[in-house]
């Protein structure tokens, strides 16, 4: 039974949520604050239509990006970190992270401090956005890429530094030429943590009764890294899920190449095939499995294929916290316009009402997005291929929650 009000708690890696939570939000840099007050607006219209007043929600603001720094000198202060310890669930609009100036993203700093290993993106298209595909319909599927792992780590050193000379002399004394003008980054892959994404996204797969899940690796060149990420969820998935999953080469050879009833498919590709596969048959994918940099790449790319990664919401996940966001960026130069689309971070909080356990909320608020493209009730990013008359921002949260209300 939960508590009528107060912070998320968690049990064995499940969230216990009271009937009216206090959540954390970030507004963001750019458009953040325009689409975070948007989602902010709807996610409530939701909560109170589904629940009628028995389930709300507190939202708390926490600090953070451009505004922060002027406010507190610091783009993520102190204080802000102590509310992401104590309250672990949060909304986050796009923040600005600095290209080539030392300065940490506040998101990989978020998702350590969280240890939310999983970066989760369900990419499925909508009816009436253009799409470069002639059969966009095809694509549905779900990216989990590993959130705490390889070169998002951030362990690099500028080419001129004391560090990187000294990488570069521990390097040559393994017998291997390196230039002195080199950068050095490292790209660690640890088991422990591939196991534990490996784990959700399998079980996500057969939860769901999804067909497949494919890891994406570069393991014929990066053998101990990526090559070592394919073997551990392997080893994993028969080890823990045997019951269940079916591997490519047991397919062919025990099955004769046909899918035994209730089984997911467990297979494997290199990352570039993978990449061109995914636009010339995206139907041969469903739950994909890949390490930080590859996930990164094709969470965009899957985003393309719909025609507009504006409307992709996306959840990190961890067995004791998480952070729901959108997969876009800031776009600064579209600020202040009420021109942005907010449909990903609204369709992030529907993620995060579906990971409350409030379904029904979280259905209502995708309803009413699909209700609104057959409507043409659309932001200008869409409505250029629609060839009519945009809504603002605003305007499209308000034409949401009139449908979400009636």
């Amino acid at each position: 039974m939960t508590s009528e009000s107060g912070a998320i708690r968690f049990e064995n890696g499940s969230p216990v949520v009271p009937d009216k939570p206090t959540l954390l939000y970030i507004k963001g840099d750019g458009i953040g604050p325009e689409i975070t007050e948007a989602a902010l607006r709807v996610i409530d219209a939701a909560v109170a239509k589904a629940y009628a007043g028995s389930k709300s929600i507190n939202w708390l603001e926490v600090p953070a990006g451009i505004s922060a720094e002027k406010e507190h000198g610091s783009r993520f202060p102190e204080s802000s970190s102590n509310m992401v310890k104590e309250y672990r669930i949060l909304l986050k609009g796009p923040l600005e992270t600095p290209v080539g100036t030392g300065i940490r993203s506040i998101n990989v700093h978020i998702r350590m401090l969280l240890d939310l290993y999983a970066n989760v993106r369900p990419v499925k298209y909508v009816q009436g956005i253009e799409s470069p595909l002639r059969n966009p319909q095809n694509v549905d599927l779900v990216v989990f890429r590993e959130n705490t792992d390889d070169i998002y780590r951030g362990i690099e050193w500028q080419y001129d530094s004391k560090q990187a000379a000294k990488v570069r002399e521990l390097i040559r004394s393994f017998g291997i030429e390196i230039e002195d003008d080199t950068g050095i980054g490292i790209k660690p892959i640890g088991r422990q943590k591939t196991e534990r994404v490996a784990r959700m996204a399998i079980r996500y797969a057969i939860e769901r009764k999804r067909r497949s899940v494919t890891i994406m690796h570069k393991g014929n060149i990066m053998k101990y890294t990526e090559g070592a990420f394919k073997e551990w969820v392997y080893a994993l998935a028969l080890r823990e899920f045997r019951s269940s999953i079916v591997t490519e080469d047991e397919l062919n050879k025990a099955y004769e190449g046909k899918m035994p009833e209730g089984k997911i498919l467990l297979n494997d590709r290199i990352a570039d095939n993978m990449l061109q596969q995914l636009v010339t048959r995206p139907e041969s994918y469903d739950v994909i499995l890949a390490p930080n940099l590859n996930g990164d790449y094709v969470s965009d790319e899957a985003g393309a294929l719909i025609g507009d990664i504006g409307i992709i919401g996306s959840e990190n996940l961890g067995d004791s916290g998480a952070m729901f966001e959108a997969a876009h960026g800031t776009a600064p130069k579209y600020a202040g316009l009420n021109v942005a689309n907010p449909t990903g971070i609204i369709n992030a909080g529907a993620l995060m009402l579906d990971y409350m356990g409030w379904n029904e909320a979280a259905a209502s608020i995708r309803s009413a997005i699909d209700t609104a493209m057959k409507n043409k009730t659309v932001t200008q990013d869409i409505a250029r291929y629609m060839s009519i008359e945009p809504v603002g921002t605003k305007e499209y949260a308000d034409a949401l929650i009139s449908i979400i209300s009636k």
